[in-house]
């Protein structure tokens, strides 16, 4: 019979041995490990040579009270939980145990069966503590600055705007193509703000039906409606104390917009049936497609709701026009649908990265990685070659040869005839070509596009 896997380790400090023994047995029973100390030098060494998840310290020790060791037991483990043991005339002390870090106190003689559920609550809250910063760790190391791919000067300048006005209270427009990365921006915008221990609520306005929009954005109340049963947080409310991104805010229909208006405006809002406001705190993010000024203009979006969220406008740049970040980015999507496939693909041919550098991209970086997954996952060597990319990719119309006989003795007609001969020397290897002629890879690519080269 395999063994169970263990509810959770703890240490047991107390300098009376028969307690600590009654002690070791029932929580064994419960599936815990047990390391017990009778000594607070004891407590503090096995704390540094091993993980735990709970202590239970008595209050009166030999040398020292419960409170000190568990100060000194936290500055080497600081989320550990401590639950203090107290005689019935200490109460006092064990109120400023809570009031100095202890997850709580229980009196002796006490309950096996409250000691139980208090260990049970104070492990479980340890875990989800650790699994809550675990992710948290995740989303920053994923969305910070330095881990968005910017390589181009379009994109450097609106990452600058974006470290300018992460700490501010602002609210921030972002608008662009889809699949330009709004979304990405809002959380890294989130995660270097002062709220990025509060939570990130993410809104599709595009996902959600008209007859459903106010319910979904204010919540509602009990009896507002048939089959409201009990209260219900909005997304707004469970956005309070971090963040709320509105990802296609045009689409949020105009009878919801006025409502919008006045949460945005006073920070407060009704639900549905609800006779008393609540009140949120919460920064605004809101992304669209295009400019809003045109839907203003159809009378499709208030002119005010826009002059509202019309703080800090930032645009980002469709893929075509930054080309330049083309190849890094390929590079990052390679190692990421390599640990997700379990393949070892080196790299993308000079041809096949010339193939991606040439296409202008509708879908954007969202086109880009599917492009890049799907040759990976079709790829059966260490390398992407031009065959392997999609047909829309390989078979566009890139290339037309030059029209007029004049063109060749111009000075664009001699710099393709130097490009020309320079790839044909090198065997069509891009990078290659672009040293010889002491340019840059992305320049050597643009002028391929400009002037119809064929590799």
């Amino acid at each position: 019979m395999s063994r169970q896997t263990s509810a959770g380790k703890i240490l047991l400090v107390d300098d009376d041995k028969n307690l600590i023994e009654l002690l070791k047995m029932r929580l064994e029973s419960a599936n815990y490990e047990v390391a017990a100390a009778f000594k607070e030098e004891d407590a503090l060494e096995a704390i540094i040579g091993q993980a735990f998840d709970l202590s239970i310290v008595d209050l009166k020790l030999f040398h020292q009270d419960g409170i000190m060791l568990m100060e000194k037991l936290h500055s080497i483990n600081p989320g550990l939980p401590v639950i203090i043991l107290t005689a019935h005339g200490s109460i006092e002390s064990a109120v400023e145990a809570i009031k100095r870090g202890a997850y709580t106190y229980l009196t002796k003689p006490f309950d096996s069966r409250d000691l139980l559920l208090q260990i049970e609550k104070a492990v479980e809250n340890r875990k989800l503590t650790s699994e809550i910063n675990r992710l948290r760790g995740l989303l920053a190391e994923r969305y910070n600055f330095s881990n968005i791919v910017a390589k181009s000067q379009n994109m450097r300048r609106v990452l600058d705007v974006v470290s300018r006005i992460a700490k501010t209270e602002s609210t921030v427009y972002v608008y662009g193509e889809s699949g330009s990365g709004k979304e990405l921006i809002a959380k890294a915008i989130h995660i270097a703000s002062k709220r990025k221990d509060g939570p990130f609520v993410a809104i599709n306005c595009a996902a959600i039906p008209e007859t459903l929009w106010e319910n979904e954005l204010f919540g509602h109340d009990k009896g507002a409606f048939t089959g409201a049963i009990r209260n219900t947080k909005g997304l707004m409310t469970q956005a309070h104390g971090g963040t709320i991104f509105l990802d296609e805010i045009a689409e949020i229909p105009l009878s919801v917009q006025a409502k919008l208006l006045r949460a945005l405006q006073e920070r407060q809002f009704y639900p549905l049936g609800g006779e008393k406001p609540i009140e949120v705190d919460v920064r605004i993010i809101v992304a669209a497609k295009n400019d809003l000024k045109e839907e203003v203009r159809k009378g499709l979006f208030r002119e005010d709701l826009f002059y509202r969220i019309h703080v800090i406008p930032i645009h980002l740049p469709p893929l075509r026009d930054r080309k330049e970040d083309i190849p890094y980015l390929t590079e990052h999507f390679l190692k990421k649908f390599n640990k997700q496939m379990k393949k070892e693909v080196r790299a993308l041919t000079p041809q096949a990265m010339q193939r991606l550098m040439l296409y202008d991209w509708p879908g954007n970086i969202r086109e880009l990685e599917n492009t890049v997954e799907y040759a990976v996952a079709m790829t059966q060597q260490d390398v992407i070659t031009e065959l392997i990319l999609p047909t829309k990719i390989t078979l566009q119309e890139q290339f037309k040869p030059i029209k007029k006989a004049s063109e060749a003795f111009s000075l664009k007609g001699l710099e393709r005839s130097a490009i020309i001969k320079a790839l044909s020397q090198v065997g069509n290897n891009t990078p290659q070509a672009a040293k010889r002629l002491g340019i840059s890879k992305a320049t050597l690519y643009r002028k391929i596009k400009e002037y119809y080269i064929s590799s």
